[in-house]
């Protein structure tokens, strides 16, 4: 398998697992300092912002798996350029705390080191995120 076989690989893994409600396993793609972000204001929603770290992941992965169910993903494209990849997927989410579900389009930027994700900046609509919770 190639290397950006590899990549796409573990990006996958990441992805199944956090369908599948699995924040263990999804830890388990990022490298031991591995950072996510999730890009917007923190003022206008609180969810937004950066953790690094597994310990501070499996946290913060829990709580997005505790309110927010992937109940669909569908790749629309994928790019892998040395140790960066950018994924563009169409998400079917379900605010579990009030059942609501709705779609909406993610762009992943992944940074991998040593095989692992290093970094993973994800840009989301927070607006629809906000309002769901609101």
């Amino acid at each position: 398998m190639g290397h950006r076989e590899d990549m796409l690989k573990v990006i996958r893994e990441a992805y199944a697992a956090r369908g599948n409600g699995n924040a263990e396993g999804l830890v388990a793609a990022f490298h031991p300092e591995g950072v996510f972000t999730l890009v917007g204001d923190k003022s206008a929603l609180e969810i937004a912002g950066s953790v690094q770290g597994h310990p501070t992941l499996r946290e913060a992965f829990g709580q997005f798996i505790d309110n927010f169910g992937f109940v669909d993903r569908q790749i629309l494209s994928e790019l892998v350029e040395g140790q960066h990849a950018a994924v563009r997927s169409l998400l079917v989410v379900e605010h579990r705390p009030t059942g609501k579900t709705f779609r909406t389009e993610v762009l992943d930027l992944f940074r991998f080191q040593d095989g692992k994700i290093v970094e993973l900046t994800e840009f989301a609509d927070t607006a629809q995120i906000k309002a769901m919770i609101s």
